[in-house]
């Protein structure tokens, strides 16, 4: 820190961070009299505002910070951008010259930071190690000007140490959730270590929030509601929890891909398990056999729902646990990612009175969004939707909705049967997976009902070759066939660290984009340089691709004769279809994705 010699002196007061703003310019002489004017009254609003949010602090403990005063006033920088803490900060770090950097929560490692700092400690002096380097410790603090908790952290890690500024809420929240969670899985240890080695549809379980977790003496309780929440806080879609042979690990899906999030002691590993089972209502003595469960819980106001399944593995019972979050599953149709030629077309298909649709891609390409989207949109108190599922993703008032048990005789097939003496409007069979159900769909759409399915095919004419393979008759397919949809989930570019790449005349070639050979004007896109928010990934946040196969004239004619799906796919496109690759293509060169993600994507089309 002494290296910077020209930094600004003095301590970080609201008075030196206003004549910072108005030196550049972003704050105007007015907004500064009002922040001194009215500095007790939202400083005592802002300490309230934290006490409950970050919990864990007594009443009237809470010291707001200059950036945290400053940016309760909500002002706006020249260019229309909100001052907020995490700006204030920035433009902190950069007159000091000290890097700002914003934490990120899943490359936090909490054994480092439990073992260097207590808690207490690390609350009252805001500060949070983030990584130990081979020069040192590099530790997050608000204040730059703190030379004695720099000397202090010296002295107790016994290291040098390089800091970087972040924001004081990231800090403590991030304190709050490393801290409390080592704690209960500390606490569990100790308790479980002196005893034996561990080994309705839905229920509602409210998880606590912070503060009163951190109120109770249940350590295993405690751990597992810090697990849900914290992944309910990073927008994840699974959460698994895999045993090793000497701890086990708790890995998160963030926008498709999985991090490591924790390391839990082999002993409390079991412990965790049991309590989930115990929440998803399954048998918490059957270690042997695989379970599914689930449990219905509240997050921002909005009931989530979490579908759990258990698989024994080598050194004991795996938990994978999905996430449905209704503002993901039940999204307009507009917000999936459809081009404006594709949502016209697909609106067309579901307004038809009959028929069937078919929605087609591999695991985890969005094909359930997709669906209980179109359901959504689709339902209304006139019509009768009902839902075949294996198991129900998310239970939705609005469907009638019914899960298969194949050991009790319950399947697609008979309970589709069954369904269509209910009178049913709409229809949506989670799978078509056998003869008996495929031609069961056939025979609900001939007989004046709209069915939808999916299929586990790589692309939109892979779908009509698979349900002829499953024995349906040709003709049948031909007359009741409305159209295929096959999807992909693409990775957007983060907008917080986006910039200006061009492409190659190889990739314009992979492409097929014009300019391959060299020619041309260069074609510019976006790529992300990797930054915090999207954890150095340079993408965050995902939207769908499609593929959208429509059953006109020509295509009927072809199905009914059995045409491969290689001619089916090439008639398609002369019909306009546009295919997945170049879907994808088209959404680089809008930069909405990166050259590799398309890649990535469409690895398996040809």
């Amino acid at each position: 820190m002494e290296k910077h010699e020209d930094r600004p002196r003095g301590p970080l007061t609201v008075e030196f961070m206003l004549a910072l703003l108005a030196e550049r310019g972003l704050l105007s002489p007015e907004q500064r009299e009002m922040v001194l004017t009215r500095e007790e009254r939202v400083a005592a609003r802002v300490a309230k505002q934290k006490q409950q949010s970050l919990g864990g602090l007594r009443t009237g403990t809470y010291q707001v910070s200059p950036i945290e005063l400053i940016a309760a006033f909500e002002f706006e920088n020249p260019r229309g951008q909100a001052l907020n803490e995490e700006r204030l900060m920035t433009i902190l770090a950069e007159a000091v010259g000290v890097p700002y950097e914003k934490i990120d929560p899943v490359k936090l490692d909490a054994r480092l930071i439990t073992n260097t700092l207590s808690r207490p400690f690390a609350r009252s002096n805001t500060v949070l190690p983030l990584r130990s380097t081979s020069h040192g410790l590099t530790v997050a603090v608000e204040n730059p000007f703190d030379l004695e908790l720099l000397h202090t952290l010296r002295s107790l890690t016994g290291s040098e140490v390089e800091i970087v500024l972040a924001s004081r809420t990231d800090i403590l929240r991030m304190i709050a959730e490393i801290y409390g969670f080592r704690t209960s899985v500390q606490s569990a240890e100790r308790d479980l270590t002196s005893g034996p080695d561990l080994g309705n549809l839905e229920q509602f379980v409210r998880l606590k929030s912070v503060e009163e977790i951190e109120a109770t003496d249940k350590h295993v309780v405690n751990a597992v509601d810090y697990i849900l929440r914290y992944a309910l806080d990073q927008g994840a879609s699974d959460i698994h929890i895999e045993p090793k042979r000497d701890h086990a690990i708790v890995r998160m899906r963030i926008d498709g891909v999985l991090h490591s999030v924790h390391r839990v002691p082999k002993v409390v590993h079991p412990a965790i398990i049991s309590r989930l089972k115990t929440m998803a209502r399954m048998d918490i003595a059957e270690k042997r056999r695989p379970q599914d469960g689930r449990i219905k819980t509240e997050y921002d106001k909005l009931e989530v729902e979490l579908r759990l399944s258990t698989l024994p593995v080598a050194f004991g019972e795996k938990v994978v646990i999905r996430i449905f979050d209704p503002q993901v599953l039940l999204r307009s149709l507009t917000d999936l990612g459809f081009a404006p030629k594709e949502r016209a077309l697909y609106t067309d298909w579901i307004k038809q009175p009959h028929g069937i649709v078919l929605v087609c891609g591999p695991t985890g390409s969005g094909k359930t969004t997709t669906l209980y989207s179109t359901l959504k949109e689709l339902a209304a108190p006139a019509v009768n939707v009902t839902t075949i599922e294996d198991p129900i993703e998310m239970v939705v008032d609005a469907f009638n909705q019914t899960a298969i048990n194949p050991r009790a005789g319950i399947t697609f097939a008979s309970s589709l049967r069954t369904l269509l003496r209910q009178d049913p409007d709409i229809i949506m069979v989670g799978e078509i997976r056998d003869p008996e159900t495929a031609y069961n769909a056939i025979q609900a759409a001939l007989t004046g009902h709209l069915v939808f399915s999916t299929l586990h095919t790589v692309d939109a004419a892979g779908a009509v070759t698979r349900m002829l393979n499953l024995d349906v008759p040709p003709f049948l397919l031909a007359s009741t066939l409305i159209g295929v949809v096959a999807q992909r989930l693409l990775r957007l570019v983060c907008e917080s660290c986006a910039e200006e790449s061009r492409l190659t005349p190889e990739a314009r070639t992979i492409l097929n984009l014009p300019g391959a050979a060299g020619h041309g004007h260069p074609l510019t896109v976006r790529r992300g340089s990797g930054c915090q928010h999207c954890r150095g990934t340079g993408l965050k946040g995902r939207t769908g691709i499609f593929e959208l196969l429509a059953s006109s004239e020509r295509i009927r004619g072809m199905v009914a004769q059995r045409t491969d799906s290689i001619r089916l796919t090439r008639t398609a496109i002369e019909d306009g279809m546009t295919p997945l690759r170049e879907a994808a293509t088209r959404k680089l060169v809008a930069g909405l994705t990166s050259y590799e993600e398309v890649l990535r994507v469409t690895a398996d089309l040809r």
